[in-house]
């Protein structure tokens, strides 16, 4: 029997791909659920990466395999036009070809090839990697006329339409126009972008809790709708509109004026990152990330015991400058900023003292 990770597109389909691509996952630096409010956000690239290999068909079907499924989960097939939520993985390819539709772009029937270097719920955003890589792909195969920003609003028409997933488009943007090198300071408004290194000599660390979350699920959906809540109470469009006085000024009921809270104070945050990257003030970059992790979960309610045991145990290594819960929370990952020479062993040690203290295996995803 071929192992799974050995199944080549050549062997699935009995013939060559005709095109490739890849895409990047994303860890926020800061910039927590603030994008489907209008606000800022500060992801940067991932070295891991979902890779697609395809070839179109002569038909309207579309066929699927996953490396990183159980055999019995690995295919999906579906007619193009039929698209429907299953609730399996296949929603996310299912979710592009749909949204494709809608956008008024043309493909055929196709097969793909699917693997994956991210973790399924790490806060990493392996389902806007899909998504932009079997994007990239069927662009380079079809003839697509989409730019990289057109493309990342497509993709996330994919999660929040078929797969119903209440998302911002941060992850989609971010993974298609972040690199490793640089963070992208993203106005997810306006979507002006900005890439800015970090600051010299630094690195950054980033650590899988061992608890998995999923963007579908009900406290994610919460907390968009309470923000959205907020929004109208304070009478703004969206919470990027509102400020510091407008809370002072409007007693929102519990827990929507932390909710808001959390946003407003968390977009200025990011705009202060800003100017500490672009000073390269590493020292004023962690104390933001520091305040960042607290309003979440304080104000926010997104961390879980797990999570801050992570923060408080990266946070306490000589070295390292700030760390933070990553991504959409209730579970995931933690980043942190720390000295490029000391962050590899602070991050060994940081999982080693977490798989001690609890019944879970950490994964160091960076470096």
């Amino acid at each position: 029997m071929i192992e799974q990770h050995a199944r080549t597109f050549e062997i699935l389909f009995d013939r060559p791909s005709a095109a490739t691509a890849d895409a990047p996952g994303r860890v926020n630096l800061i910039g927590e659920h603030t994008d489907y409010s209008g606000g800022f956000v500060f992801p940067i690239a991932t070295p891991q990466r979902t890779r697609v290999a395809l070839a179109p068909r002569v038909d309207r079907r579309v066929r699927a395999w996953s490396r990183d499924v159980g055999d019995e989960e690995a295919w999906i097939e579906y007619g193009l036009g039929d698209e429907a939520r299953t609730g399996h993985w296949g929603d996310y390819i299912a979710g592009v070809t749909a949204s494709l539709r809608e956008s008024g772009q043309v493909v055929g029937g196709f097969d793909a090839r699917i693997e994956s270097d991210l973790p399924l719920g790490g806060g990493l955003s392996s389902s806007a990697s899909l998504e932009v890589a079997l994007l990239r792909g069927l662009r380079a195969m079809f003839g697509l006329p989409l730019d990289d920003v057109a493309l990342a609003k497509i993709a996330q028409r994919a999660e929040t339409g078929l797969v119903g997933a209440p998302v911002g488009i941060m992850d989609q943007m971010a993974a298609s126009l972040a690199d490793e090198h640089a963070a992208l300071f993203l106005d997810t408004r306006s979507l002006v972008y900005e890439r800015i290194p970090l600051p010299a000599a630094t690195g950054l660390i980033v650590i899988h809790s061992g608890v998995t979350h999923r963007h579908a699920g009900g406290e994610y959906r919460t907390r968009r709708a309470e923000c959205e809540a907020a929004a109208r109470l304070l009478g703004v469009r969206e919470l990027r509109d509102a400020t510091v006085a407008d809370l002072a000024r409007t007693a929102l009921p519990p827990p929507l004026d932390r909710r808001a809270r959390h946003v407003v104070t968390e977009n200025d945050r990011v705009l202060r990152a800003r100017d500490a990257l672009t000073a390269g003030d590493a020292q004023q970059f962690g104390r933001l990330m520091a305040a960042s992790h607290a309003s979440m979960r304080d104000d926010f309610e997104i961390s879980t015991p797990e999570i801050d045991l992570l923060v408080g145990l990266t946070r306490d290594e000589a070295g390292v400058y700030g760390a933070r819960l990553t991504g959409g929370g209730f579970g995931g990952s933690i980043v942190a900023l720390a000295d490029a020479g000391r962050a590899a062993a602070a991050a060994a040690r940081v999982a080693l003292e977490y798989a001690r203290r609890v019944p879970l295996r950490p994964t160091v995803l960076i470096p």
